[in-house]
């Protein structure tokens, strides 16, 4: 799927992970985030997190995303809390994005850990940004069990590409992190992210023409995805937010 044919998918979405309203508030308020801080959110999509954070502790800072259509939605929701003066938003590879080293309180990928080609390559992205004392969120999926060979093709994932929710921990303390909190999606939020998309697509493709160029992909990517959320994702992959900081020593 081409990044046109998610910008068709989510159209709808303001979070575009599978994360309600709620669970993102409270991320937030684990984040104990103050007035005046910065945040730096790579691969920031709609920019909904940075924006209603901006709105509800005053913080400013950086969003940068690789589709002008989601960062257009990001400078428009800006406008409408009125922080349009706090954050701002970037067009560009966010794995390429040179940020000022150290300047930001809170530096985050959520849900496009792609971009670093793994939970310890986004990291690495993410270190050089973030202040001594600060925090990292990096928005994962983990396998709730192991998926056979079915599902990871399905899925269109490797074995792995992501690990247990301990293995995940193994990996964040292998980058040097450590893991100090977490919001984890459940059922429900996976399903109001995925099946609000086969809503959206069902009304663009019930509006465009039969010939359109991207009909037949969005009709593929319908039918490919209802059957594989049902079939294999709701049950072997889970979906969190893990929030991190540097260096801590942890115990086993």
């Amino acid at each position: 799927m081409s990044l046109r044919h998610h910008e068709i998918a989510q159209s709808d979405h303001r979070i575009l992970n599978p994360f309600t309203e709620e669970q993102l508030m409270l991320l937030g308020r684990i984040c104990r985030l103050r007035e005046g801080q910065r945040q730096l959110d790579l691969a920031c999509g709609k920019g909904e997190m940075l924006t209603r954070w901006a709105e509800l502790y005053g913080i400013g800072g950086v969003g940068v995303d690789l589709s002008r259509v989601f960062l257009a939605a990001a400078r428009d929701r800006a406008t409408e809390l009125g922080v349009a003066d706090r954050v701002s938003f970037e067009h560009g590879n966010a794995a390429a994005y040179q940020a000022e080293r150290g300047a930001f309180d809170v530096v985050s990928c959520v849900g496009a850990s792609w971009i670093g080609q793994g939970l310890a390559g986004t990291v690495e992205l993410l270190r050089p940004a973030m202040r001594p004392e600060g925090l990292m969120l990096i928005g994962e999926p983990y396998w709730t069990e192991p998926p056979p060979e079915e599902a990871l093709e399905e899925m269109g994932a490797g074995p792995d590409d992501f690990t247990s929710l301990p293995g995940t921990l193994d990996r964040i303390e292998a980058a040097g992190m450590e893991l100090v909190e977490m919001v984890l999606a459940d059922g429900d939020s996976w399903d109001r992210y995925a099946a609000g998309q086969w809503f959206t697509i069902s009304d663009w493709l019930r509006a465009a023409p039969d010939d359109h160029p991207d009909a037949a992909d969005m009709r593929e990517f319908l039918e490919h995805a209802r059957r594989t959320h049902l079939t294999w994702t709701r049950r072997y992959m889970g979906w969190g937010v893990f929030v991190l900081r540097q260096g801590a020593a942890t115990s086993r």
